[in-house]
């Protein structure tokens, strides 16, 4: 038994799709689970949408049209009798025309996971139907019956032994029925019967839970890159590909904000030692990277960039040291809005910590934050993770760049920088 799992670059149109049937004839021998993302930048609309229904920014009816057109066009280039599925997709932007025609009743992240989760729905519908239209047998089934989570709207806490159970007991009789079985990443389900998602880009932390409670031999992640490099190829022209990754060292890349494989992903794989490939579905029969316990430790120098950065210095008012009671405060409050902390430093009367700037966090946090705290803030920062670090490197990279902070290890530098004015 495997697990595959398509990203929405690997069906953002009609020619993608048929690639990913294509690798299915080709690679999908066996049981097979397929995880499937949100088609190209459907999140990102969909995104757009909550923010227009929400918060009265935009236009709805132009994203929700745009949307619908996009899903329909490319239903049209599918199919030669386009009208099953286009009632399915109809049925589907039904449910989001209800949903954006009542005032907001609950909370941003309850409603942004009720709407943005339809990407999801609306890609593997299409591909199963056209899979079964042309001859590759397929079950569609729904993630958010089996991935059940707690009420954490946007970062959903998975109940492995609930879900675990449910795979089992439902998605396990239909993969033996069927051979394949197509669903979706990203999203889950709570008891309530609300939908949840599990973070951004979390549809690979989808295939490796369902691959950790299927008890799947391995999990494939197809990219439009060769396999795990050592820097994005949008900052370096000449990244190397990574053969061979340690599950420890893939969480460390992960961890530091990697974006080819979700941070999640690897925590269950390990703890069954299921191997993850990451592999091109634009050359599928190149060998990619493999992730599996081994004694080989990277060696290759290795960059990561996360941009849309603020770096928050936070001070006890009274002039006081940041002690353990402090620290305790400011940590319970991070949880509580679930902001992540990519870099922390603390000196004796200041707490500093660089993260994402989603607009929807870290305005409540700030807000009570300052309750207690002097708070400072710099925005629009950029935090360079390097692994197996030299100082030619390092000067090369702060070039014309203002450090604002930076932490040395052994073998990893983080810095905090931004332009120089």
């Amino acid at each position: 038994m495997q697990v595959f799992k398509f990203g929405g670059a690997s069906v953002k149109n009609a020619e993608a799709v048929k690639n990913v049937a294509s690798i299915l004839k080709s690679y999908g021998n066996g049981e097979t689970i397929v995880v499937i993302s949100a088609m190209d930048k459907t999140t990102n609309k969909l995104e757009e949408l909550v923010n227009a229904y929400f918060y009265k920014k935009g236009n709805t009816a132009s994203v929700f049209d745009e949307l619908k057109k996009f899903h329909l066009d490319i239903a049209t280039q599918l199919f030669k009798d386009p009208k099953n599925i286009n009632n399915e997709i109809e049925n589907v932007f039904v449910e989001i025309l209800w949903a954006i025609e009542e005032e907001p009743s609950f909370t941003y992240n309850h409603h942004y996971d009720q709407l943005v989760s339809q990407g999801e729905v609306l890609a593997t519908k299409i591909v199963s139907a056209y899979l079964n239209e042309i001859g590759i047998s397929n079950k569609w089934l729904d993630a958010r019956g089996i991935i059940q989570t707690d009420n954490t709207f946007r970062e959903g806490k998975v109940d492995y032994e609930l879900s675990h159970t449910l795979v089992q007991t439902q998605l396990i009789p239909q993969l033996k029925q069927h051979a394949i079985v197509i669903t979706q990443g990203f999203i889950g389900g709570t008891s309530e019967n609300f939908t949840t998602t599990l973070g951004r880009e979390g549809s690979d932390y989808t295939a490796a839970l369902l691959a950790y409670f299927a008890d799947a031999e391995k999990v494939i992640i197809w990219k439009d890159v060769p396999g795990v490099l050592n820097a994005d190829p949008k900052y370096f022209k000449n990244t190397k590909k990574i053969e061979e990754l340690t599950y420890h060292d893939a969480i460390e890349l992960t961890y530091y904000g990697a974006s080819v494989i979700h941070p999640k992903t690897i925590k269950p794989l390990q703890n069954k030692s299921i191997h993850l490939y990451v592999r091109s579905f634009l050359k599928p029969a190149e060998p990619g990277t493999v992730i599996k316990e081994s004694d080989k430790r990277i060696e290759v120098t290795s960059y990561i960039f996360k941009d849309k950065q603020i770096l928050l210095s936070i001070q006890p008012k009274d002039f006081s040291f940041i002690a353990e009671d402090n620290l305790s405060t400011i940590f319970r409050m991070f949880s509580a809005y679930n902001v992540h902390a990519n870099m922390i430093q603390n000196s004796a009367i200041s707490f500093s910590v660089c993260t994402d700037d989603d607009e929807q966090k870290i305005e409540p946090l700030l807000i009570e934050l300052q309750e207690h705290f002097k708070v400072l803030y710099n925005k629009d920062v950029q935090l360079l993770t390097i692994r197996n670090y030299d100082d030619d490197i390092i000067a090369k990279l702060s070039e014309n760049k203002l450090v604002i902070i930076e932490q040395r290890s052994r073998n990893t530098l983080q810095m905090v920088m931004k332009e120089e004015q």
